[in-house]
Formats: structure tokens, C-alpha cells, sequence
């Protein structure tokens, strides 16, 4: 029988779609019926500590194609800062290193087998720290290898500096004197440096010569990659979604190289911070940390930062999910020296001049639209106007009574719906931690017995009027709350969950497929 094996060194089908050479237009949106599995990279096996961007995520890749999906839903693939979260990347722009995979370095000559086979790592969970340290002793053996030849033979990499030199030249400076100051954050550096002093900036690049085209050769490396892997998809009729978080992380390339277009006081130190009001999640609410936009200097030079960051993303991703869509109506502003996020308040936005300006630069935008939180009716507004499809999530649907929206039997055409997201728990463990009143509600509107509850909430989303729908692979798998990505407001054991490596059963590429035909969400 036919199985999709995501492990070590394992299989796949290598069936492809009749279409797979047709290109992927740039401009669609999720408005036909469709389907897909959202899972992180890093979530993916493999024999190195971290899922990347290899043979297991190929063989991902043809598991959809296999169980009739058509989508895969990523979190953001930036490298991450402390705390490993992928929504506090030090770049908007630059790839995750550590998704590299190390075996196509063998294909391209840059290591040799003897140097990889050194480590051990936890199959179930993403030991960072580890990780890092290995991935980047193998990087750097790459960089080592690289740098001793010529660097014209590797196909394409002057090439890519050049296009891409508008990113990457401060995001590797800012990456050299970042491992330089011993990782400590940008605003804490020497004034000269943190302020961007033209002379010590320029005397600085010719010391880090060598460290700043490292960095410049790990993103060629993660670009070439991808691209590859993205080319694999399309080949399979899979399209890919990304996710562009609204706000980025203070200790970041982007801050230190565009200080004027955030809320910083002479220090380079926020004044204000992002986050949202006491919610599901928390009831003293969310307190983020990142520094917030000054829209007014944005708007000044036509919103060319955010042109330039919602281009890059089209260019990398089939579609994008916009995560915390309501911050482009309203932000949470909270001052920088509270310890929670109770004690801000809305500061309006010109989401709307925004978009505008993004249309008529770049055309049709296929975005998603993260609408869940305090959704008021000026975020729905903006949403509506702008033609982006907005998000329904499953557990969300029991508390409260049959108006709730995020009931099937309320789903409209142009939304997503999700049984669970990155921030919820898996179905299973959700399902365990309802009360008594809303257990019973779930099971009677879901005609169930709880034994399968996962597979009722996959069948739910499935049959929902709802253009898309995602499932988190947890749920495909009917894994339980030691399963979950992430838990909002926590601050640790986060982001670290993988896959099993043994292959995935036959039985499940089935039942996904059928469910995923009776509701109309196949292509075939």
C-alpha cells in the first residue's frame, strides 16, 4: 500500500499533478474551494534536531498531494531571536538558517558526509540551543569551503547579492556586529554603532568584511533552497502560504536600519510597545514587546517600507496570511515600562491608505486576513473593502450560543476556516478542557460521541460553506496537547514541537483524501 514516508532518509510518491507545470498566478485568491495542512518547517523530522528544507519537507509535500490538498500553511520563516518565536524574527526579510539543509550542502561540495554524522538529537521536540550550535559549526565549515574557492563558481550568488542587496547588506552588517557584541541587542551597542554613524558604519563593514559575507552566503544558501522546494510544490499542485506578522521584533535588522519609522525614543528604546487587551488567551492580556510603527513617517514616504516587505512575500509565497490583521484599524499601544498589557488603548491606523498604495503598486494582493481577537466593526470594514478573506477557527465556535461565528452553520464564502491554529491547543487537548456545557454543545451540534473528535472537527471544516479550510497536522494525526506549537502569554516550551519520523498511515492519506473529495475541495 502506498504511504508518504516523512523520515529519515525515507520515500515518497513521485506522482505529480497533470497540471504541475502550469504556473502559479500571482494574483489569485483563495476563492475556489480548497484545502491544505498548516505545519511549521521546523516541525517537520529529520536527522539533524529541526525539520528544514530537505527530503522530509518534499516528502510533505507529496503527503498533500496524495490526501488531495492543494495548500500548505507555514508560520514565518525568518531567523528567530530569544525565545525562538518565528513572529520575533531579527529580519522581515532574511530565511531561518536553520532550516538549511546540510545534505544538499554534500550535493554542492560544501561539506563532506564525516561532518554531519557527529549528532544526536531529540526526535520529538526542537532543542534549539543545540541545534544552533550545530547547524552553525556546519554552516560555517560550508562558508569555509566556499571562501576557499572561487567565489564567481557558485552559480548565481553575485547575482543574488545584487538583487537582494537592498535586505541583505543590513541584515548581515547588522548580523556580524550583532555575534560581535556577543548577541547583545542593537540599542545597547556603542552610540556610533546603534545610530548608524556614517564613518564608524563604514570603517565597521571593512573590519567585518569576512563575517558580513558569511552572512550574505547562509541567506543565498536558504533562498536557493527554498526556491527549489517552492518549485517542487508547484510541480504537485501545492501553492504555499506564508505568514507576514504585522509588527517585528525590536532587536531586528529592520528597527536599527529604519529607527525613523518606529515609536523610539533618542535611545533607539521603545516608548510604546504592541500587544492586545485581556482576551481569551490571557486575562491580563498580551504584552508582545515590539515596538510600534510611526505611521505618519510611513506615510510620509509613501509606505515604501511595507511596498517593499508585501513584495518580497508575494515573491516567496503563493499567498500570504496577515497576522493580527485588526492592528491595521487600531493598535494596542501600551507604555514600554509596563509589565503587562492591560493599561494600553486603540491608537487608529491608516490601514486603508495602506492597502491602497499596496494595490496600486503590486496588483492584486492574495492575503488572508487574521481577523480573530477584539474584532470591531471598523476592522471588518477594512477587511471587507479590501477583498481579503477573513478566519473562522473551530474551537472557537462553543462558548456562547448558535450566533457565534464561528459556527459552521455561520460561515460565509471568503473566509478560512481552521479547527485549530498555531496558538491553540490540538482539537484533542482542547477537547479535553472544555467544560461540561460547552462538551455537550460541541457533541451534540457535531453529531458526535467524542471518540474521534478530531476527525469530526476536520469533517466540520471540510463541509463548511467557507472557501478554505486549514488543518494543523496535529489534528490529522489525533495528537494531544504535548503536541502544541505554541501557548500565547507563556514563555517557554514554545515553537519546539515536531513530527513522528515513522511514515504517515495509508489509512489517514485516505480519509483525509475521501473527506477532502466529498466536500468539494479536491482539484481532480
Amino acid at each position: 500500500m502506498s504511504r508518504a514516508r516523512i523520515g529519515n532518509g525515507g520515500w515518497s510518491s513521485n506522482v505529480a499533478s497533470e497540471d504541475a507545470c502550469a504556473p502559479v498566478a500571482r494574483n489569485r485568491s483563495v476563492s475556489n474551494r480548497s484545502s491544505g495542512i498548516l505545519l511549521h518547517p521546523t516541525s517537520l523530522p529529520s536527522p539533524f534536531g529541526i525539520g528544514d528544507l530537505g527530503a522530509e519537507a518534499r516528502a510533505f509535500i507529496d503527503f498533500l498531494h496524495e490526501s488531495g490538498q492543494t495548500l500548505w500553511q507555514t508560520l514565518p520563516l525568518g531567523p528567530t531571536g530569544y525565545g525562538n518565536s518565528p513572529y520575533q524574527a531579527i529580519s522581515a526579510f532574511a530565511g531561518n538558517p536553520l532550516l538549511i539543509d546540510p545534505r544538499q550542502l554534500i550535493d554542492d561540495g560544501w561539506l563532506d558526509q564525516s561532518v554531519i554524522n557527529v549528532a544526536h538529537f531529540s526526535p520529538g521536540r526542537v532543542e534549539f540551543e543545540i541545534v544552533r550550535d550545530f547547524k552553525e559549526r556546519l554552516l560555517q565549515h560550508a562558508f569555509l569551503q566556499f571562501k576557499d574557492g572561487a567565489l564567481s563558481n557558485y552559480d548565481g550568488f553575485e547575482e543574488f547579492c545584487d538583487d537582494s542587496s537592498w535586505w541583505l547588506t543590513d541584515y548581515a552588517t547588522f548580523r556580524a556586529l550583532k555575534d560581535m557584541h556577543g548577541g547583545s541587542s542593537w540599542a545597547d551597542w556603542q552610540r556610533e554603532l546603534s545610530q548608524r554613524d556614517p564613518i564608524t558604519l563604514s570603517a565597521i563593514k571593512s573590519t567585518l568584511a569576512e563575517q558580513i559575507l558569511e552572512q550574505k552566503f547562509f541567506q543565498f544558501i536558504f533562498f536557493r533552497q527554498w526556491k527549489a522546494l517552492r518549485s517542487y510544490a508547484r510541480e504537485r499542485g501545492v501553492r504555499i502560504i506564508g505568514d507576514l506578522p504585522i509588527f517585528v521584533a525590536h532587536d531586528s535588522a529592520d528597527v536599527w536600519a529604519n529607527r525613523e519609522y518606529f515609536k523610539l525614543d533618542k535611545d533607539g528604546k521603545p516608548t510604546v510597545v504592541a500587544g492586545v487587551p485581556p482576551d481569551y488567551f490571557s486575562a491580563t492580556g498580551q504584552l508582545w514587546g515590539n515596538p510600534l510603527y510611526d505611521w505618519e513617517r510611513l506615510r510620509a514616504d509613501n509606505f515604501q517600507w511595507w511596498i517593499d516587505r508585501v513584495r518580497w512575500s508575494l515573491e516567496l509565497f503563493d499567498l500570504v496570511r496577515v497576522d493580527h490583521f485588526r492592528g491595521f484599524a487600531a493598535c494596542w499601544e501600551i507604555p514600554a515600562t509596563d509589565v503587562t498589557a492591560q493599561n494600553g488603548e486603540w491608537v487608529e491606523t491608516p490601514g486603508r491608505e495602506l492597502f491602497a498604495s499596496l494595490k496600486k503598486r503590486l496588483g492584486d494582493l492574495p492575503i488572508i486576513a487574521e481577523n480573530l481577537g477584539v474584532i470591531t466593526p471598523d476592522v471588518e470594514s477594512l477587511r471587507e473593502e479590501s477583498g481579503f478573506p477573513g478566519m473562522r477557527v473551530l474551537q472557537f465556535a462553543f462558548g456562547g450560543n448558535a450566533t457565534n461565528d464561528h459556527l459552521p452553520h455561520n460561515h460565509t464564502h471568503g473566509t478560512v476556516v481552521y479547527t485549530g491554529t498555531h496558538d491553540n491547543d490540538t482539537t484533542i487537548g482542547w477537547f479535553e478542557n472544555l467544560d461540561n456545557d460547552q462538551r455537550k454543545y460541541c457533541l451534540q451540534y457535531l453529531a458526535s460521541n467524542g471518540s474521534e473528535i478530531n476527525w469530526d472537527m476536520i469533517r466540520a471544516a471540510m463541509a463548511s460553506v467557507a472557501d478554505t479550510a486549514i488543518i494543523p497536522m496535529q489534528d490529522v494525526l489525533g495528537l494531544a496537547s504535548d503536541a502544541r506549537m505554541n501557548l500565547p502569554a507563556s514563555t517557554t516550551g514554545n515553537w519546539s514541537w515536531r513530527m513522528p519520523s515513522n511514515p504517515i498511515p495509508n489509512e489517514l492519506i485516505q480519509r483525509l483524501k475521501v473527506l477532502t473529495e466529498i466536500y468539494g475541495r479536491s482539484t481532480d
